[in-house]
C-alpha cells in the first residue's frame, strides 16, 4: 500500500517522553495528523520539529478525539496510534507492502513493556487492536474508556507487532488508574449498570488470579506481580467509584 495513500492519526496529552519515538516510527508517511489535548509539558515543542499537522482541542474521550480526527485527514485509509505506541520497522514495511484486495481493516498485535520488562503473560500476550482501516467503513464507538473501532467490513491480521509503552513508572501507572477508573465508573453507571457488594469483593481478586495464575503473569517476575496487583486495584477502585457516583446521582 502506497504510504502516500495512508493518513496517520496520533492522539496525545503530556507525552513528551514518548512522542519523538512515536513520530520517528511513522517516517515515510506523508499525511501525519497529531491531535493534542492541551499538553502542559514539551510534547508540542518536540512535535513541531517533525513534518506533522498539529491540532489542539479539548479532551472529552479518546473515542471522540479519534472520530474527530477521522474527519480531518485527506486519505480514506488511516493508521491510528497513541503516543505511547510505535511501529516496529518490520511492521511499517509490512504495511507498505499490503494489497487490501477487499479487506477493509487490519488487526495489529501489540507487544507491551512494563517498567523496562517486555511482558509475555498477564493476558497482554493476546493484546490486539484494529488500527489500520478504511475510514469510510469504520468509526469508534462513543465510550469513555477502551474505545474500539466498529468496522463494517472484513478485517485481516498483520504479522508484525506494534510496540507499546503504556506506563513510564509506578507513579504514572497510578495516575492512569485513577483517571481510567473514574471514566469507567461513569460509563458503567450512565449505561445502566448497578453497583453490588459482590462486585467489589470478588472482581478484584478474580482479576489478580486470572492475570497472575491463569494468564501466567508469574512468568514476568516482579514486574508481572506488580502489574497484576495494580490491575486488581484498578478494578477495586472502579467499583468503589461506581458506588460513589450512584450516590451522587441519587442526591442530584
Amino acid at each position: 500500500m502506497d504510504p502516500a495513500n495512508i493518513s496517520v492519526i496520533i492522539t496525545c496529552r503530556n507525552e513528551a517522553p514518548n512522542i519523538a519515538r512515536c513520530l520517528d516510527s511513522v517516517n515515510g508517511f506523508e499525511d501525519v495528523l497529531l491531535v493534542d489535548s492541551f499538553s502542559s509539558d514539551d510534547t508540542l515543542e518536540i512535535a513541531r520539529s517533525y513534518p506533522v499537522t498539529i491540532y489542539v482541542r479539548p479532551y472529552r474521550s479518546a473515542a471522540a478525539q479519534k472520530n474527530w480526527a477521522l474527519s480531518m485527514v485527506k486519505n480514506d485509509w488511516v493508521l491510528i496510534l497513541d503516543a505511547d505506541e510505535e511501529l516496529s520497522d518490520p511492521l511499517r514495511e509490512e504495511i507498505f507492502a499490503l494489497e487490501p484486495d477487499g479487506t477493509d481493516g487490519y488487526w495489529i498485535r501489540r507487544t507491551s513493556s512494563y517498567l523496562g520488562v517486555t511482558i509475555r503473560g498477564c493476558g497482554w500476550q493476546r493484546d490486539k487492536v484494529l488500527r489500520l482501516f478504511n475510514r469510510t467503513k469504520g468509526r469508534y464507538g462513543e465510550v469513555e474508556v477502551h474505545e474500539e473501532v466498529n468496522l463494517e467490513g472484513r478485517a485481516g491480521m498483520l504479522n508484525w507487532r506494534l510496540l507499546h509503552h503504556p506506563y513510564r513508572d509506578v507513579h504514572h501507572h497510578l495516575e492512569k488508574i485513577n483517571e481510567y477508573s473514574s471514566r469507567g465508573a461513569k460509563n458503567y453507571v450512565d449505561r445502566g449498570g448497578r453497583w453490588g457488594m459482590f462486585n467489589l469483593l470478588l472482581h478484584p481478586p478474580f482479576r489478580f488470579v486470572r492475570m497472575y495464575v491463569l494468564q501466567r503473569g508469574f512468568l514476568d517476575g516482579a514486574a508481572g506481580l506488580l502489574l497484576c496487583l495494580l490491575s486488581a486495584y484498578s478494578v477495586f477502585l472502579k467499583y468503589a467509584k461506581i458506588w460513589e457516583y450512584q450516590g451522587w446521582k441519587r442526591r442530584g
